[in-house]
Parts: C-alpha cells; sequence; structure tokens
C-alpha cells in the first residue's frame, strides 16, 4: 500500500510502519524477514499501544501533528477484499490532506 499511496499527491506524506506490542520482541526478526516496512519496538516509556489504545491489528492512522485520525482493524477488515483495501487507502489519504 505504500507504493500506492505515494502515486497520490498530499498536503503531507503518508508514512507507514509497524509498531510492535511492548513484550513481544522476540519475534520481531521474523515479522521483519522478507519485508520492507519498517518496523519499531513499543516500550513501556513510551506505551504507544496504551496511548493509542490499540487493540491486535488495529492500523491506526495519525495526522500530520500525530494525532489519532482513525482505528482501522485489519481482521475486521480484510486487505484482501478491495472494498476494504480501498476504504483504508482513502482514510490514509484523507488524513494526508
Amino acid at each position: 500500500m505504500q507504493k500506492d499511496v505515494d502515486t497520490v499527491s498530499t498536503a503531507y506524506p503518508v508514512r507507514l510502519f509497524g509498531v510492535n506490542e511492548n513484550g513481544h520482541a522476540s519475534g520481531n526478526a521474523a515479522i521483519c524477514a522478507g519485508r520492507t516496512i519498517p518496523w519499531l519496538q513499543d516500550i513501556p516509556a513510551v506505551n504507544a499501544w496504551g496511548a493509542w489504545q490499540v487493540t491486535y491489528r488495529d492500523v491506526i492512522v495519525l495526522d500530520h501533528e500525530n494525532k489519532v485520525v482513525r482505528a482501522y482493524n485489519l481482521t475486521s477488515h480484510d486487505l484482501a477484499i478491495p472494498a476494504n483495501y480501498a476504504e483504508l487507502r482513502a482514510i490514509l489519504l484523507d488524513a494526508a490532506d
């Protein structure tokens, strides 16, 4: 999806990255294998998952000031379904404008 949204001109860039839940760092190497998306590890001092009230498999969309715009759960919205992909893409692009 990063390559897809990069083709659209927006006021602010769309940057996709993953944030692993605190306490689950042991799987970082496996999740990063063969992928190019940046992957960050949440830590207790930051507690991004808590601050954003993350549910497993949420995409947390932030605005240009890093304020939460919306959560979009990939378990409920499988991106293999074209309508879900289009919906998330639109959410991301709207947040960037």
